[in-house]
């Protein structure tokens, strides 16, 4: 008799307890998991913002080394073409190398395109200054660098490297990820 009034209050008690853990466990579980999804959405929402930056300053980089804008920047009435040529070779390769860490935040897609475009300007003013006297007045440089621009039919290169940098942009903001 003993044995079955023991029985009547420990199976019970047991079946209170499993229960309990049961549920105490699932309740954990499923606090963890949100704990967990709002630190993943936490460090998604840092990786986004860190890479719009990351083509914002790539978008800047290529108006930058942009011919047009370069030239107006770097020109000055008393250089040679030999030193709007360095000037401008120089500028470029600042900005770029300024801009280096930004690779591990764009697609290899965009900072292929990047490079791209750097290596295209350096060789377009690179070839022009090499058709022009060294000594010869660097506004003779900067009036070819032009004509060569506004006569070109084709895209510019910096026209190309930002629309694939824009629709890029459009992917990730649509999407989370470069396609």
């Amino acid at each position: 008799m003993t044995l079955l009034e023991i029985c009547k209050y420990t199976i019970p008690a047991l079946v209170v307890l499993a229960a309990s853990y049961l549920i105490v466990k699932k309740f954990l579980v499923s606090q963890t998991q949100r704990k967990q999804l709002a630190i993943f959405q936490d460090a998604q929402d840092v990786t986004l913002r860190l890479r719009l930056q990351a083509y914002e300053r790539m978008v800047l980089f290529i108006e930058r080394i942009s011919p047009r804008q370069l030239i107006t920047r770097v020109y000055d009435s008393s250089m040679t073409v030999r030193d709007l040529q360095m000037a401008i070779t120089f500028t470029i390769r600042t900005e770029f190398e300024h801009n280096l860490s930004q690779q591990i935040y764009v697609s290899k897609n965009v900072w292929e395109t990047v490079k791209g475009v750097k290596e295209q300007e350096l060789n377009m003013v690179n070839r022009i200054a090499q058709s022009l006297p060294p000594d010869a007045p660097a506004k003779e440089l900067h009036a070819r660098i032009l004509d060569v621009i506004t006569k070109t039919e084709e895209e510019l290169p910096t026209d190309v490297a930002l629309t694939i940098i824009n629709n890029e942009v459009r992917s990730v903001m649509a999407f989370g990820t470069a396609q």
